[in-house]
């Protein structure tokens, strides 16, 4: 079945292109595990007037993108990202669930 997850994160004032920049170069290596995690359809999508990140995706396998935080290519995108936006002390961007309430089919 096929989820739909929303959330936000912050990005740090003044690291936009930085941010675009290295998303324009995602590592193939996390792409093929996003991928194998069930992510696609992803898309982050920037608030300039708050810094804001929204990201929306589906996934089709929930327990694989549950796991995603455990996997070493994960944490070392998280450790080459921190510089530029707000992040926890284990280096995950910080990052709130958003509440589906309407979907249009």
């Amino acid at each position: 079945m096929m989820k739909r997850i929303a959330f936000k994160m912050f990005l740090n004032e003044g690291c936009k292109e930085e941010y675009i920049k290295r998303h324009d170069k995602i590592w193939p290596e996390l792409v093929i595990l996003l991928n194998g995690s069930g992510v696609l359809d992803y898309s982050i999508f920037l608030d300039e007037e708050t810094n804001g990140l929204f990201g929306v995706l589906k996934c089709n396998n929930e327990l694989a993108y549950e796991d995603l935080p455990h996997h070493p290519i994960m944490q070392n995108w998280w450790k080459y990202m921190k510089d530029i936006m707000q992040t926890n002390a284990d280096d995950s961007p910080k990052s709130i669930l958003l509440e589906e309430v309407f979907y249009l089919k």
